[in-house]
């Protein structure tokens, strides 16, 4: 057995093995400190964060560098074309410690407000679940004095991702402040403005500033935490990149009567082309695109010890029965996927028309792994539409095209950005990491680690432009809504966020962390 698999097979002695210990901050504590912050939270909440409108990012940077300047760190915005990032750091760094970057992002998703069960989704809400399992508003100043029951929860965009975490982060320094507790790490920290649109610019402002965000190690505060609540710790996140395919009919959309049965429809053509590259079992069945993918049974063993109630998925999907890429949930996830995110072909609903489109358009997003990464899944498809008989043409095909050759596609592909990343479990980080929840929580049940898990943060372009170790602690619940409508922030995680916060800045992180 190697030592990924040791390390997990003996958590407790890993705990019993380091004499450098996190301080403890309790329930109670980190309730009151957090509690000091809702104002300031909500205050935050207000501010609208689409990474599209460069001015209300501005906003949203000069209310958080405000923050983290009232607790005494050093700021600095770092220019991105009209949205800058936020860097903040403790002045006078301990040099007997290793430095830890925390990486959370200011910005949000975009909002369709009629979809929102409040008035506004900039205008966050205090509610709780009535009797009847239904949501009801409160009135907000309850969370500002007084007991504040943990199940209650903040509607708003971003409450949960990912504005939580960072009003989580300023709650710990305030309590590390008034503790007087010794730090085991000094503290950086680098806020993104453009992570809800993928950070395509996070390679290029992190290598601009190398020696300012120099670091011994980065924890990744974005994304839920499992299904349970339990503490939970991630070792790595499948990429994603973007895919296009269109396939062409006739030069122009043509009378269904006149022509169909005649003109081959596009529409037709690209549903058997998609239904060629999955089968029913939702298996790829592109040649080689799990052939870099390698588990073995110790490998499967950690994902299996990973408390899913798949029952339970299974009925808040909505459905009967999963695809069979995996045995499992967890390592399902740790294959690339080949995803159909969208399709187009002339009209439907009151605007259809009875026609035989000239062509047809599926979106996909391919969501890519350490091992698999976009271009080598990419070529992959390309390979296999040619296999299916289709010439591939750059845009409109040619008179000349459309004479020499039945089927005709285009077939587009992002390589950069978005890629997969992984840490191994036993990398010194996450022994850091694991031990100080383990610290603050009790290690039964022990925090849940997780290889990698599906969705996407762009961790793999913070660690090729810094070369440090990384491991990914999210804080919010998982049933948050991210991305969508009614996305909210259970209070009870946000008095933990602090308590986890605390102890992985009171534990020093030993040498070797690299």
């Amino acid at each position: 057995m190697n030592t990924l698999r040791a390390f997990f097979f003996a958590g407790a002695a890993l705990v019993a093995c380091s004499s450098a210990s996190a301080a403890e901050l309790s329930v109670a504590a980190a309730g009151q400190y957090a509690q000091d912050t809702y104002a300031e939270y909500l205050d935050l909440l207000s501010l609208p964060n689409d990474a599209i409108v460069p001015a209300d990012i501005r906003k949203n940077v000069e209310f958080l560098e405000a923050a983290f300047r009232k607790r005494g760190f050093v700021t600095r915005q770092l220019e991105n074309d009209g949205k800058p990032m936020l860097f903040a750091e403790q002045p006078d760094a301990d040099p007997e410690l290793r430095t830890v970057l925390f990486y959370m992002h200011l910005d949000g998703q975009p909002v369709v407000p009629e979809q929102w069960s409040q008035k506004d989704p900039w205008t966050p809400v205090l509610k709780r679940r009535t009797d009847a399992g239904e949501w009801e508003e409160m009135d907000s100043a309850k969370l500002f004095s007084g007991s504040v029951d943990p199940e209650w929860r903040v509607f708003g965009r971003s409450s949960a991702d990912d504005k939580a975490p960072i009003m989580m982060l300023l709650a710990t320094m305030d309590a590390l402040k008034a503790s007087g507790a010794a730090q085991g790490v000094n503290v950086k920290v680098i806020l993104d403005s453009e992570e809800e649109k993928g950070s395509p610019s996070i390679r290029k402002v992190m290598s601009a500033h190398r020696d300012l965000l120099r670091s011994d190690a980065i924890v990744i505060n974005d994304g839920p935490m499992h299904a349970t609540n339990q503490p939970t710790l991630i070792f790595g996140n499948r990429g994603a990149a973007q895919a296009r395919i269109t396939v062409y009919g006739a030069r122009e959309a043509l009378h269904s009567g006149h022509y169909g049965n005649y003109s081959p429809n596009p529409a037709q053509r690209l549903a058997t082309l998609l239904a060629s590259m999955k089968g029913d079992d939702g298996r790829v069945t592109v040649p080689g695109y799990y052939d870099r993918v390698q588990l073995d049974a110790d490998d499967r063993r950690i994902m299996a010890a990973v408390p899913d109630d798949e029952d339970a998925m299974l009925k808040r999907l909505g459905i009967a029965k999963p695809d069979r890429v995996g045995a499992n949930y967890q390592e399902a996830m740790q294959y690339p996927s080949l995803n159909v995110r969208g399709m187009a072909s002339a009209e439907v609903g009151d605007k259809v028309a009875t026609v035989v489109p000239e062509k047809a358009v599926a979106e996909l997003d391919l969501r890519t792994t350490p091992e698999s990464d976009a271009r080598y899944l990419a070529k992959l498809v390309e390979d296999h539409i040619q296999q299916q008989g289709y010439h591939l043409v750059t845009g409109t095909p040619t008179d000349e095209e459309r004479a020499r050759f039945d089927k005709l596609a285009s077939f587009t592909y992002q390589t950069e950005g978005g890629n997969a990343a992984a840490t191994p479990i036993d990398a010194p980080v996450g022994r850091w990491a694991f031990q100080s929840m383990v610290e603050a929580f009790g290690e039964n049940p022990a925090p849940v680690r997780i290889r990698m898990m599906g969705g996407t943060v762009p961790t793999a372009e913070i660690v090729e432009a810094l070369q440090v170790p990384f491991v990914i602690v999210p804080l919010v619940n998982a049933d948050n809504n991210q991305h969508a409508s009614d996305e909210n922030m259970r209070m009870g995680n946000y008095v933990n966020g602090v308590r986890t916060l605390y102890s992985l800045i009171t534990r020093p992180l030993q040498e070797g962390a690299q």
